[in-house]
């Protein structure tokens, strides 16, 4: 009878289960019983409150083994579920594994359900449920109906888009599926990046749960300054101060990057995001004018790798201030210049200047000579003794910029020193993402390996 009871108390309540019944493996003491940290009740709770969930912690904070503890739990407790053990490498998953086949060799006898399979990558309960730990690769559990979807470190998975597209399938075929990832922030940019400022800003269906240094006993200013001491600031707030940097060889310096800050489009349509509308003349006031624009656009080949881009920004303000923006990797060249038209147009004949190299050209050629749209960027040259020169003389024009390696050294000076000054505006998630992944790369600058650099350039 008194097993009985305690069984049901813990059926009902994990954190119950963790306290009483769970020992663990200390580096100091070896096998001791599981002493919760007052937050890691408080996640349990959320794991069992939520369907989706989704938890940013610092280093060594106990994540991963109150993850591991719920599981077990969640197998114990609730029959004919399937638990999948996703981390970055299959070893991670497998060693996670251990932890849960260690927890339940040292559960009492009356609490342990009966094992039909134990080895390194999976582990069968006599009420059906079972447990399986793989790599994060993109057809680790293509196939299998998965009851509670549990994602390790995923912001150091490599290829997390294609993972999470390819596993998404899998988390929706059930009405009650759940999902739990954690990580340590990673840099921005990242599937596990958009998912968690999705969730803070409620966009999204997952529900965040943050874990500070702070929050775990025994860290305070004295642990703070020891641990800056022996490392740096960067790396204290990389590892332990939960900050999305981006790696430390950035175009924008780390402090600028992170003051950046996102807002939600006033809409967003066909690729489109508008955060402001155009400026037109009030007409009670004699003195206001049109507010002036400029559209930056980027071609690419539309043929779903680089994305084509445009960005529109107000110059009538100080500072400058991005307006709306453009990306779209399947548009053909053929077809951009009706969109760059119709926008365009709409903030009052902006100022528009396209990349001209390959596929650039044919865009100009169609916004000019087809659409008639004349306030485009054009370089006018005239020929003294055979040299091409600039001046207000039509003997040739070319339409848009060239981008030369000087012309993009200028460029980048440029906006490092606009953004770092805080003389420009950038409203636009994808942008910030793409400039926190824009790194230094020989004598130049270009997207880190995996990334896009359409929106910055």
């Amino acid at each position: 009878q008194e097993e009985l009871s305690e069984y049901i108390k813990c059926m009902n309540d994990p954190s119950y289960f963790a306290k009483k019944y769970i020992k663990i493996i200390n580096l100091d003491r070896g096998l001791v019983p599981f002493d919760l940290y007052p937050y890691q009740g408080d996640m349990f709770d959320h794991f069992n409150s939520n369907r989706f969930s989704i938890v940013l912690a610092c280093r060594q904070s106990g994540k991963s083994i109150s993850s591991v503890v719920y599981i077990l739990w969640y197998a114990i407790f609730k029959p004919e579920q399937t638990i999948a053990i996703l981390a970055n490498k299959g070893a991670t998953a497998q060693e996670m594994l251990g932890r849960v086949t260690l927890a339940l060799e040292n559960l009492p006898f009356f609490l342990q359900p009966g094992c039909k399979t134990l080895n390194k990558k999976s582990i069968e309960f006599s009420n059906n449920s079972r447990i399986v730990a793989a790599a994060t690769s993109g057809n680790s559990i293509r196939g299998m109906s998965v009851n509670l979807l549990f994602l390790d470190e995923f912001a150091f998975v490599e290829n997390d888009g294609t993972f999470y597209t390819s596993t998404y399938p899998v988390i929706t075929s059930g009405k009650t599926t759940r999902v739990i990832i954690t990580s340590t922030a990673n840099g921005l940019g990242n599937t596990f990046h958009k998912l968690w400022e999705g969730a803070v800003q409620a966009t999204n269906d997952f529900k965040p749960f943050r874990v500070d240094w702070w929050d775990v006993p025994g860290r305070d200013e004295e642990w703070r300054r020891q641990t800056i001491a022996n490392t740096s600031e960067l790396q204290f707030d990389q590892e332990f101060g939960n900050n999305f940097h981006g790696t430390g060889n950035t175009l924008i310096n780390a402090n600028a990057l992170l003051s950046l800050k996102s807002k939600q489009p006033l809409y967003s349509m066909n690729n489109v995001n508008v955060y402001e509308t155009p400026i037109k003349r009030d007409m009670t006031d004699k003195d206001s004018k049109d507010h002036n624009y400029i559209m930056m656009v980027d071609v690419a080949k539309g043929r779903g790798q680089d994305y084509s881009t445009f960005t529109l920004i107000d110059t009538s303000v100080s500072p400058f201030r991005q307006v709306a923006t453009y990306r779209d990797n399947l548009i053909s060249p053929l077809l951009f210049p009706d969109v760059i038209y119709k926008y365009a147009n709409l903030y009052n004949k902006a100022l528009v200047v396209i990349e001209n190299n390959d596929a650039g050209q044919v865009v100009c050629n169609g916004l000019f000579y087809d659409l008639e749209y004349e306030n485009i960027y054009k370089l006018e040259h005239h020929h003294i003794k055979g040299q091409a020169i600039s001046s207000g003389f039509k003997r040739s024009t070319s339409f848009g910029i060239k981008t030369t390696k000087s012309v993009k050294k200028i460029g980048c000076a440029n906006l490092k020193t606009l953004v770092e000054n805080d003389k420009l505006i950038i409203n636009d998630f994808d942008t910030i993402a793409e400039m926190n992944t824009f790194v230094r790369v020989r004598d130049s600058y270009e997207a880190e390996e995996g990334n896009n650099d359409d929106l910055v350039m």
